[in-house]
């Protein structure tokens, strides 16, 4: 996810930790509670891999997340871009192994998630 900031610098100041704001991408991307968040980010695309033929049942779990990251500040845009860094550490880690196939599977996945934490936007904007 190192991609992240090289494709969003603007991202770096929502990772706060303690109240404490990193000086450099470098700084953040080596904070053991950026690394835990990039691990949480990892799990959710995991619980949606292992439950890929009936992601609703992921529902509720991932609008909710969509409504805590409302909450402290980012962007439903954003997402596009945690998305982009996804895709690059894959092509990276899988190499050839990453055809065009494998990219649009994973853009899927990725989109149904994203979906999902939007409907937390919507209904939180709702109840605003």
């Amino acid at each position: 996810f190192c991609r992240l900031f090289d494709l969003d610098p603007d991202l770096l100041p929502l990772f706060q930790y303690n109240c404490k704001q990193f000086a450099s991408p470098q700084e953040c991307l080596s904070a053991p509670e950026f690394l835990d968040h990039i691990r949480k980010v990892m799990l959710v695309i995991d619980a949606a891999v292992s439950h890929l033929e009936n992601l609703s049942c992921l529902e509720e779990y991932l609008c909710n997340l969509g409504k805590k990251h409302q909450a402290v500040g980012v962007k439903i845009e954003s997402f596009s871009t945690v998305g982009e860094s996804l895709l690059y550490m894959l092509e990276k880690c899988l190499g050839t192994a990453f055809s065009p196939e494998v990219q649009e599977a994973w853009s899927k996945l990725y989109s149904a998630v994203v979906k999902a934490m939007r409907r937390g936007w919507d209904t939180h904007s709702e109840g605003d």
